[in-house]
């Protein structure tokens, strides 16, 4: 019997039910549930370092977001609110579109 020990998405347990498995499951508390997200987060970044296509790349990048979304609302705050602040940061600062590489910086 494999043991997971992780956090999974909230139809999970009705699909591993509906294959005829039994499985067990607990509810996380706020310290814990915010240790999963961030744990979750961290493997889901890995498996879209690691795809080997634009397809893979795109499922993980769903899940990213689902859980950007997700401690979003953690931590107080609403999608609306994480976007105002991105678009800020890319007045300010630009976003990441013109493929700049920054080598070096010398003292004037």
């Amino acid at each position: 019997m494999p043991i997971y020990n992780k956090l999974v998405r909230d139809r999970i347990p009705e699909i591993i039910a509906q294959g005829g498995k039994n499985h067990s499951t607990r509810i996380l508390d706020e310290t814990e549930y915010k240790t999963e997200l961030r744990t979750k987060l961290a493997e889901e970044l890995n498996e879209y370092l690691e795809a080997a296509n634009d397809n893979d790349a795109m499922e993980e990048l769903s899940d990213i977001l689902e859980l950007i979304q997700t401690l979003t609302t953690i931590h107080g705050s609403t999608v609306e609110q994480l976007e105002s602040i991105r678009a800020d940061k890319e007045e300010k600062r630009g976003g990441f579109k013109e493929r700049i590489f920054l080598i070096d910086v010398q003292d004037a």
